[in-house]
């Protein structure tokens, strides 16, 4: 009897093995779906300034001189050219995006200039990235599980969480990011088991890797260190040695940036996080945080209230389900392991509630709670893989958590279907963005359509226009209290200002002798005055 039921044992972890590698695949496929078709946002229009090599006061200056262009001169300032370098390409970020750490910019830049300039390559490089995540999480759960099957079910929740696809195809530093906390994970437990000076080298460089991708790194190394230092009982050990030289290493390769930070800081970068938030706004902003790797129906902050009330009950669920799996890896597992997913929680996590909750600011965002999003995934992981082929587990419970295990798949798998097949999804704030889609369909049902601007518009405003846009379309931009000049060939005129100035729109009336017909809130059509 007991032989019989080793044997059902090992087929039901086969048959899962095998359903989580399709997943895997289903997982990688999203990855690359539709990488062209989604918009170009604001934050990915400033990640193509920077890999162009060219300041935002030269394409400024450059472009508002009152001429007339075409989308390839503003696409010029979008994509890696012959006339700038990777050397400019590190003088912008230093000179105006010091908080954009240059590893993802450099690495991208060189790319798109192996396999093209367009959109669908510019994100691509994301893509490929995200899929290390797959071989360095399963070699996590080696580590620290000592255990496969929490290695494919960790990969499988993570190949179909929504918010992990998102980042994977976004021209920002989020997958690297990602990969390079893994990386320095995986590095500092085998350092830890190994006790070999090649072994804190290797853990030494993800540090310094990690650290020239996102800053919030920072937090994830010192919560390592916190588990390192707890895990030898606070001694000056062997271990602790080799642990503080490797830190000290990567953190020494770091200095000449903080150097950056300090003499070029770009403190309005992040302006927006000291927006006031009451105590349930808060609230209901980190329960979609925590819900959105395994539920997101892409609800914005503008959705209706109806909609985001329907939601309250699955959102309870899984935060019940989150708080359960952190309790149970808790009572089950050896402190080596718990405290190693709590710290990778609450590293960044922590520090982000504290600042949101008492300073009433909101950086928590889900970009930036990704690392402690990667712990609550290991520690559902391995919840749910040990409720479904634990030989003592009841009948009913092996079902009822099967039967969790498939939801939280198939939510998901819907989530990713979704927004696969949408243009704009929350992370790219449609409340800003929605219209833009709308004022591209009518400015370019234009036979010989012009658009005239602002500086103050041209980025990022108009250059997420220019991706929606036909090529047939030309522009012009002027520069601050200035006029533009006469344009003549063209059949239809339009104003596009997503920052308002009554001054121009007076001024293009007496310019081209016509009316303003205002079509949206962005945008109006020169029309010829009766």
């Amino acid at each position: 009897m007991e032989k019989q039921s080793s044997q059902n044992w090992n087929l039901s972890k086969s048959g899962l093995r095998f359903l989580l590698i399709i997943l895997l695949v289903i997982g990688v496929f999203f990855r690359f779906a539709n990488l062209d078709k989604k918009l170009y946002w604001g934050d990915e229009v400033f990640s193509s300034l920077r890999m162009s090599g060219y300041l935002q006061s030269e394409m400024k200056e450059q472009l508002s001189d009152g001429r007339v262009f075409t989308i390839e001169d503003l696409h010029k300032y979008q994509y890696p050219n012959l006339e700038r370098d990777a050397g400019d390409t590190l003088k912008g970020i230093i000179l105006e995006d010091s908080q954009i750490l240059p590893l993802y910019i450099l690495i991208n830049r060189f790319w798109i200039e192996w396999f093209g300039d367009s959109v669908a390559v510019a994100r691509s490089f994301s893509a490929f990235i995200s899929l290390f995540t797959f071989p360095l999480l399963y070699l996590l759960c080696l580590e620290l599980f000592e255990s496969s099957l929490v290695g494919w079910m960790a990969i499988a929740l993570i190949a179909v969480s929504p918010i992990h696809v998102l980042y994977a195809q976004e021209v920002r530093a989020y997958s690297l990011w990602i990969v390079t906390i893994l990386m320095s994970s995986v590095a500092l437990l085998r350092a830890m088991r190994l006790k070999t000076k090649v072994s804190w080298g290797i853990y030494a460089v993800t540090i310094s890797l990690g650290l020239y991708t996102h800053l919030f790194f920072a937090l994830i190394a010192f919560g390592q260190g916190i588990y390192l230092m707890a895990i030898e009982r606070f001694r000056l050990s062997k271990t602790s040695i080799y642990y503080l030289i490797s830190s000290l290493a990567g953190l020494m390769s770091f200095v000449p940036w903080i150097w950056v930070i300090i003499n070029n800081p770009q403190p309005e970068a992040v302006s927006w996080a000291s927006t006031k938030q009451t105590f349930l706004e808060s609230s209901v902003r980190w329960a979609g945080l925590f819900s959105r790797p395994f539920l997101d129906l892409g609800i914005s902050p503008t959705a209706p209230g109806i909609v985001k009330i329907a939601l309250i009950p699955f959102i309870l669920i899984i935060l019940t389900l989150i708080i359960y799996s952190i309790y149970f890896i808790y009572r089950r597992t050896p402190q080596k392991v718990w405290l190693f997913v709590l710290t990778l929680i609450g590293s960044v996590g922590i520090p982000l509630l504290i600042a949101d909750f008492i300073f009433q600011k909101r950086y928590g965002t889900s970009r930036y709670t990704l690392s402690s999003i990667l712990g609550i995934q290991l520690a559902i992981a391995y919840l749910l893989t040990t409720k479904i082929t634990s030989i003592n587990t009841k009948v009913w419970q092996n079902k009822l958590w099967s039967l969790v295990t498939f939801m939280l798949i198939m939510s998901g798998m819907v989530s990713c279907i979704l927004s696969s097949q949408s243009q704009i999804w929350w992370n790219k704030l449609p409340e800003k963005y929605e219209e833009y889609p709308k004022i591209a369909n009518v400015v370019s049902q234009g036979n010989k359509p012009l658009l005239i601007s602002t500086t103050a518009n041209i980025l990022p405003p108009v250059q997420v226009l220019s991706y929606l846009l036909d090529p047939k379309v030309q522009y012009q931009i002027v520069g601050k209290n200035q006029l533009p000049k006469m344009a003549d060939g063209f059949t239809d005129i339009f104003l596009f200002l997503a920052d308002p100035s009554d001054s121009l729109k007076t001024g293009i009336e007496k310019v081209y002798n016509s009316k303003l017909q205002q079509i949206n809130q962005f945008l109006w059509k020169v029309t010829k005055s009766t």
